[in-house]
């Protein structure tokens, strides 16, 4: 029982020498955690149910967001339904994998009944054949660069399970070059973008969530062939406001503090459209932009850097 009870810290610890900072190693080309790259031949072989939702997103751009909207659609609005366990076991992580005892992504997907809620930061050339093989729906959030960079950078200070982040002048470096954990941005959103319509991907934006809520949570709604009251939806929205989500224990992520250090940041730190006019330079904003329009030639995706 004692086993049992260890906290993912004193786990980590044990079988590193450390509670954080764990490398990445690269799987086809992607940088991911290593727990995960030397598990990947379970997680590529997954095979899902027809009936299984996947949220792809790239970290930090929406992810949790979009979980809670999606239960609460599912539960008919219904806040008890969606507090009964912490966002991760509701909407498992589909590749994440922590020493034992310490459950896996897959471990506790495998223990749910479908239709199941998945998570995945994968991009989509490392998601599991089934989820196409057997059309499941798919649902992707893109979030503007920049701000995705500023609150992942944040993310990367307070986790205890990705490389340290180093100084912000070099993160964005890491960033432009693809060496973060689930690797280059610019991959990750334009290659969901192409294959939105073949693969009947919703394609949404982080920043048309924020600018009208209701009318994403609709468009959510329908592609899940679902149809809820104008109360409940109005509800659904109110509850996923990034107020409630982060006065929300069940989604907040305060479940686990051997993992997240949210004194150093809040995992809900914002939630804004703009954010990154804060961090950038007037230097740093001119190189940036020149290596995006570099990386983003013949691509028009409709990305907000303000709302």
């Amino acid at each position: 029982m004692a086993e049992e009870n260890k906290s993912y810290g004193e786990t980590v610890k044990e079988v590193t020498g450390s509670v954080h900072r764990l490398p990445l190693i690269k799987v086809q080309g992607v940088p991911l955690r290593c727990l995960i790259a030397n598990n990947f031949d379970s997680i590529s072989a997954f095979r899902p149910d027809p009936s299984d939702i996947l949220i792809a997103t790239y970290p930090k751009a929406g992810t949790t967001w979009v979980q809670e909207i999606v239960d609460l659609l599912r539960h008919d609005g219904d806040e008890e339904a969606t507090r009964r366990a912490p966002t991760q076991e509701r909407s498992p992580f589909l590749e994440i994998h922590y020493p034992p005892p310490i459950p896996s992504g897959l471990s506790r997907i495998e223990k749910m009944t479908p239709p199941r809620v998945i998570k995945t930061h994968l991009p989509i050339n490392l998601v599991p054949e089934g989820f196409w093989e057997n059309k499941c729906k798919v649902i992707y959030v893109a979030r503007n660069a920049k701000d995705n960079l500023v609150s992942y950078y944040h993310f990367e200070k307070m986790t205890f399970i990705q490389p340290e982040p180093g100084p912000w002048d070099g993160y964005i470096h890491k960033f432009m070059n693809g060496e973060l954990a689930w690797g280059s941005w610019y991959n990750h959103v334009k290659d969901y973008w192409m294959e939105r319509e073949k693969k009947n991907i919703l394609y949404l934006f982080y920043e048309d969530m924020q600018e009208n809520p209701r009318r994403e949570v609709e468009r959510i709604m329908h592609y899940l062939d679902l149809s809820l009251s104008d109360d409940v939806i109005s509800r659904i929205v109110e509850l996923t406001s990034f107020k409630s989500m982060k006065e929300n224990p069940m989604a907040n992520y305060s479940s686990m503090p051997d993992i997240f250090d949210q004194s150093i940041s809040p995992f809900m730190r914002k939630g804004v459209v703009g954010d990154w006019t804060n961090f950038f330079t007037p230097a740093q904003n001119q190189l940036f932009d020149a290596d995006y329009t570099k990386q983003m030639k013949d691509f028009d995706i409709p990305f907000r850097t303000n709302i």
